[in-house]
């Protein structure tokens, strides 16, 4: 198995705790005697409150879990929606883009993906295009150069995104695909659904779109990890949506930063390679003057090591090394407020100073 040259020297990260994901369901801890969960998870359950509707959230420390709580029902057009227990699906929105980033980390591993290569992109393939420039470390940090709006407002003009996946589009990764160049690759940063769709469709002409995809996520990736309620949506052209359509548990979706946490090791052995965590959740580029993104991961770059997989209103797998602490929360937050981060960022603040 390969490793992975993040780019950033080791002592610049926050050391990952060791150990492996444990196999079979979590084993049940209490938190430490400082962290006052119930607390700390209060607000996010005020009918009316900034968080809108709060319905999963769950802390891991040390490989345990220490706290659950979940309520409300999930949206349905139909009337009166699912309520939500340990056992419902929660749609990622983009928490999905950091799943897909673990998917290419296992053909890294196997030596099938080299990082500066070209993306082998067939809309590319003319030696005179441009993109052909466009290599997977590119669209792995969103520093492609194409011409992709990332707009989730109706009303505000031009959207891809909105288009990509309401659009009646059949081939998501296709539809990216065309975007012309904006900047040369690599040159810039531009966060975009469209390229993790581009990624996504790669991965299947490698392993196969349709059932075939489906397949061998589940095989190498969402069964190993212990993730088997995990769902991928897919596209009419047999590529799976990972920028948006992933449904899983709040516990394995618990499971999932657990692997990034313990450095995508599994108790019988390391599932990523080595270094792939690292170039994740290393700094690469600065969005919006305040959070650092790396490779389909965001991070804080904190004293914690604090780094993240977010989502649309308010979706977060966040995974604290100082700490050995995963925390997820799934709800639906008005888009544009800061009420999730910011707890996010005093929760961790809070557990830090309780230890």
């Amino acid at each position: 198995m390969t490793g992975v040259d993040a780019g950033v020297p080791d002592d610049d990260l926050v050391p990952l705790p060791p150990g492996a994901l444990r196999e079979g369901p979590w084993e049940r801890a209490d938190p430490p005697p400082g962290w006052d969960l119930e607390a700390l998870v209060d607000p996010l359950f005020v009918e009316g409150g900034p968080f809108g509707q709060t319905w999963a959230v769950a802390v891991a420390h040390r490989g345990r879990l220490v706290f659950e709580r979940y309520g409300g029902r999930l949206p349905s057009w139909a009337g009166e929606g699912e309520e939500v227990t340990e056992s419902t699906l929660l749609l990622s929105w983009s928490v999905a883009k950091s799943v897909l980033h673990a998917a290419v980390g296992l053909l890294v591993g196997e030596g099938r993906v080299d990082l500066d290569s070209p993306a082998p992109v067939s809309e590319w393939r003319d030696p005179s295009d441009p993109r052909r420039a466009v290599t997977w470390r590119h669209l792995l940090t969103m520093r492609d150069g194409l011409d992709f709006v990332e707009d989730y407002d109706p009303d505000g003009g031009r959207s891809d995104v909105i288009e990509m996946l309401f659009g009646g589009v059949d081939d998501m990764g296709g539809f990216a695909a065309r975007r012309p160049l904006a900047a040369p690759p690599g040159s810039r940063y531009s966060y975009s659904s469209g390229t993790s769709n581009i990624i996504s469709r790669l991965v299947a002409d490698m392993v196969g779109p349709g059932a075939s995809y489906e397949a061998w996520l589940r095989d190498r990736l969402f069964r190993p990890v212990g993730m088997d309620s995990a769902v991928p949506g897919m596209d009419p052209a047999g590529t799976w949506v990972a920028s948006s359509y992933l449904r899983a548990t709040a516990r394995d979706w618990l499971r999932f930063g657990e692997l990034y946490l313990r450095d995508g090791r599994l108790t019988g052995g390391r599932l990523l390679p080595p270094g792939w965590v690292d170039f994740g959740r290393s700094p690469v580029s600065l969005d919006s003057g305040e959070l650092f993104y790396g490779a389909h991961w965001w991070t804080e770059a904190d004293a914690l090591g604090t780094f993240w997989a977010d989502g649309y209103e308010g979706q977060t797998v966040t995974v604290c090394p100082a700490l050995e602490t995963v925390l997820v929360r799934f709800g639906r937050t008005p888009e544009g407020t800061p009420a999730v981060a910011d707890w996010r960022r005093g929760m961790i603040s809070s557990l830090a100073a309780g230890i």
